[in-house]
């Protein structure tokens, strides 16, 4: 790959997930100690936003992406609506237009994570070594966003993070323009005779008579039940248990990430699917059980280690996620194939996850402003515990296995 091309999907990785990040990691703050006052339940709705638009964003990449349009070009019309739509989010003052508006966003923004993943695979020559270190500047996007935040100290006064979508709505702005100007990735089935299920995207659906994937996909979902309780409620429980600029040191977990992104054609060579995805779900386990038992005294050790190892938790389960559905899926299909791990994980699993995180929360409540953390945090530990058992039994190790050579 040229260098002038490594350095454009670079940009767009980090471009695309600080825009994400920026405000994401904050709003459940936001809106439960800003002046929207939410409770867990509606916050859990606000997050389960992201979920709706998960499972809309395959039938809009297949409808589109693989068939009509190059993904570059929607990438960028996405991101300038995304950009008008997050500055009235912004102004918003009471739960329901706030709601509205998002729903609007998420469903504009979500198909972008299958996007920028289609047009860097399109543009490598060797997935296993190549697009973890592309992906990495995702990463490094929402690490800096987190520590924007802690810089500026938003997180002091909850009522002013609404500044957060104003940073968003300009980045995304100009984001837009400049996928433009990214490698051109046309659609790979334009001009060919295909079905109505074809138009829909529903053609991906066809990956999950391979009964190794269909485990694959179904712990997926699972997984993501637990996985939403942390990026619902990390940053509400972190700023209740008293430590100071919560959000910046959440990018702990992000730099965590980057480093095994680095690592990952390391961990290829040496693990096979089936253990890199084991080894993703056994840290889920591990950081919630250490949110349940830490604080921010003598046990804040604990809730540092809990958010270090969400490198562990996303990089070798999504990211090996998505490199197993692109080598599973085939050239014709990948933008599809992407889109319909996206519904999987950050669409019909996650919704579940925030729905719960937010009935625990108002459960535990204790008081107007604390939580019983402790309670909260074991549902997802055991959770996890039970889907890695499940894909420890059922997953069967491939016949040729993802590594790098």
């Amino acid at each position: 790959m040229k260098l002038t091309t490594r350095v454009q999907l670079s940009a767009m990785m980090f471009l695309n997930f600080f825009v994400w990040g920026i405000w994401f990691v904050t709003m459940g703050t936001y809106l439960i100690k800003g002046n929207i006052g939410a409770t867990g339940g509606q916050t859990g709705l606000a997050y389960g936003t992201q979920s709706l638009g998960a499972i809309i964003a395959p039938f809009i990449i297949g409808m589109i992406a693989d068939k009509f349009f190059a993904a570059q070009k929607i990438l960028g019309v996405l991101h300038l609506l995304g950009a008008a739509i997050l500055y009235y989010i912004s102004s918003r003052e009471n739960f329901g237009s706030f709601y509205s508006l998002l729903l609007i966003y998420m469903i504009i923004y979500m198909p972008t994570l299958a996007l920028v993943n289609a047009i860097s695979l399109k543009q490598i020559r060797d997935p296993e070594k190549e697009f973890s270190g592309i992906r990495m500047w995702g990463t490094v996007g929402w690490i800096v966003a987190g520590l924007i935040i802690g810089w500026m100290a938003w997180e002091k006064t909850p009522d002013n993070l609404n500044i957060t979508f104003k940073v968003a709505a300009i980045i995304s702005a100009l984001f837009g323009i400049y996928s433009f100007f990214l490698p051109d990735t046309p659609p790979p089935k334009a001009g060919q005779n295909v079905s109505v299920a074809e138009v829909l995207g529903l053609d991906a659906l066809k990956i999950l008579k391979d009964k190794n994937y269909l485990v694959f996909f179904i712990a997926s979902i699972l997984i993501c039940i637990p996985l939403a309780f942390y990026y619902g409620q990390a940053n509400v429980f972190l700023n209740e248990a008293g430590m100071t600029k919560a959000a910046a040191k959440m990018t702990l977990g992000q730099i965590a990430e980057t480093v095994f992104l680095f690592l990952m054609p390391w961990f290829f060579a040496r693990f096979g699917t089936k253990q890199m995805l084991l080894i993703g779900m056994l840290a889920w386990i591990t950081r919630y059980a250490l949110f349940a038992y830490g604080d921010a005294g003598t046990n804040i050790w604990m809730l540092y280690l809990g958010i270090i190892l969400h490198g562990i938790c996303y990089d070798f389960f999504f990211v090996t996620g998505q490199i197993y559905t692109d080598f599973k899926a085939g050239p014709k299909d990948r933008s599809s194939a992407q889109g319909l791990i996206t519904l999987a994980t950050y669409g019909i699993g996650m919704y579940i996850g925030f729905y719960l995180a937010g009935q625990y929360v108002d459960k535990y409540k204790m008081g107007e402003t604390m939580h019983d953390w402790k309670s909260i945090w074991l549902f997802p530990c055991l959770f996890a515990a039970g889907v890695a058992l499940m894909f420890f039994v059922l997953f069967k190790n491939e016949k040729k296995e993802l590594t790098a050579v």
